[in-house]
């Protein structure tokens, strides 16, 4: 089963976080950013992954110490869960439609990290969260998790529906590129693996 737990301790945040790749009955997410909450709910339900988040951060402060680290942990999980990624389909992409709003990612598992990141949001805020951090999450993830993310609203006004679309797109992309191929021996790549 391609599982994977963590607690990360520091100055700044306590975070327990477990993922589930082939499970996708329990996903319990708690923050304490309600925002945040909401979008890594979507994203688990829409990558069909199960997820644990419990977090505890210096929220005083803001929430950025933990949408960052939360997103740190979260991309170390789902590199470990997948071991020598045998069998996976290795790319995926999502276009997401949320109302008015157009969002696509497309990833590479690759070893390779990089995000390449194009979004606009107007509002700064989202209840307690701040919408930069949106940015911020993408690539704790993506280097954390060795992918090459591309990440694009395309047209949009309402923020909330814009960063809505972005999270069920990452969650549909990963779905689609851990997703196991039986046609594929081995690594899907031509060196013969993926680091």
């Amino acid at each position: 089963m391609r599982t994977a737990s963590k607690e990360r301790k520091t100055k700044e945040t306590f975070i327990e976080v477990s993922v589930h790749l082939d499970d996708h009955t329990e996903v319990v997410i708690d923050t304490g950013v309600g925002f945040f909450d909401h979008m890594l709910d979507l994203f688990a339900k829409h990558g069909r992954i199960g997820l644990v988040v419990k977090a505890k951060g210096d929220l005083h402060i803001d929430s950025h110490h933990t949408v960052e680290d939360i997103g740190i942990v979260l991309g170390q999980l789902i590199r470990e869960a997948l071991g020598d990624k045998k069998g996976i389909t290795r790319y995926g992409s999502a276009y997401v439609p949320m109302d008015e709003s157009l969002g696509f990612v497309a990833l590479d598992i690759s070893g390779r990290p990089f995000l390449h990141f194009d979004a606009q949001f107007d509002n700064p805020k989202l209840g307690t969260f701040d919408t930069e951090l949106v940015q911020e999450f993408f690539q704790a993830f993506s280097f954390q998790a060795a992918m090459t993310v591309h990440a694009r609203v395309l047209y949009g006004t309402n923020t909330h529906h814009k960063i809505e679309s972005l999270f069920k797109a990452l969650g549909r992309a990963l779905h689609q590129a851990i997703s196991i191929d039986p046609e594929i021996k081995g690594v899907n790549s031509t060196k013969g693996l993926i680091e």
